[in-house]
């Protein structure tokens, strides 16, 4: 029941799903919980990702045609970004903001907790989110079950992600940082419980589209990841929370670039 109570956690915390009443009792909260959630972060991807899914779905029965494969995508995306408050993909766009607005470590880590969008940050979320929306439309047009199951798979998978960063980064993003409560480093255990939740995700995947599409995905989205290490060591000295919303962000749309490529 503990696993349970974890997962309700990381739920709250990363949706807008009410955890109320009785059950909030029961489920309880402490800094510590919020850490030992990590691993449940790909549950929470299944969560997200269905709810899109089955918006996409809909759209994708009552509108015909290429036009109604995009706004289908927009739709189940629509539906993703209102389940989670814009969560990751605010964090996209202050990290961005922060590394483009200035090459000093500390004044970049200033701009991020600025809640005001600058252009950088701007752009990064219109060509995120327009990619996203034309890949899912690309992917769906070649094969709606495989769109609809790379839309859900991504949402676990890019999930998974982030525990990289907490895994192998110190946490920079001081006492009110987003992710202050897991500042410390992700347990063996947490990255256990997290693969539990991701291997189903990943299967799905395989059982839907071209096995070389889900290698080339997976490929990509490890070089997302090994960038942002690579860049978050060199600009910052450690991971924020915003880091983790933006390696949450360009890993899905890594993923989804990966299986719309058509290789054959």
């Amino acid at each position: 029941m503990t696993g349970l109570r974890h997962f309700l956690v990381a739920l709250q915390f990363f949706t807008r799903i009410p955890i109320t009443g009785s059950l909030a009792r029961w489920v309880g909260f402490e800094p510590d919980m919020l850490r030992a959630s990590a691993g449940h972060f790909p549950g929470v991807g299944w969560i997200v990702g269905a709810v899109g899914t089955a918006v996409m779905w809909a759209g994708l029965l009552l509108l015909p045609g290429e036009a109604g494969a995009l706004a289908a995508a927009l739709l189940g995306l629509a539906a993703t970004v209102w389940l989670t408050g814009a969560f990751h993909e605010d964090g996209l766009t202050d990290m961005i903001d922060g590394l483009g607005g200035s090459a000093e470590r500390e004044r970049a880590l200033e701009i991020m907790k600025d809640s005001r969008i600058g252009s950088f940050g701007a752009l990064a979320m219109v060509l995120t989110v327009g990619l996203k929306v034309a890949l899912l439309a690309a992917l769906a047009d070649q094969d709606e079950s495989a769109a609809l199951a790379g839309l859900l798979a991504a949402h676990v998978l890019s999930r998974f992600a982030p525990l990289a960063l907490m895994r192998s980064l110190p946490y920079v993003g001081g006492e009110g940082g987003k992710a202050k409560p897991m500042a410390d480093a992700v347990s063996a255990g947490s990255l256990v419980v997290a693969l539990c939740w991701a291997l189903p995700a990943l299967a799905l995947l395989v059982a839907t589209q071209p096995v070389e599409n889900v290698l080339g995905a997976m490929l990509l989205a490890l070089a997302v990841v090994a960038w942002m290490l690579r860049l978050l060591r060199r600009r910052l000295a450690g991971f924020t929370g915003d880091a983790l919303g933006a390696t949450q962000q360009l890993c899905e749309v890594a993923l989804y670039l990966g299986l719309a490529v058509q290789l054959a």
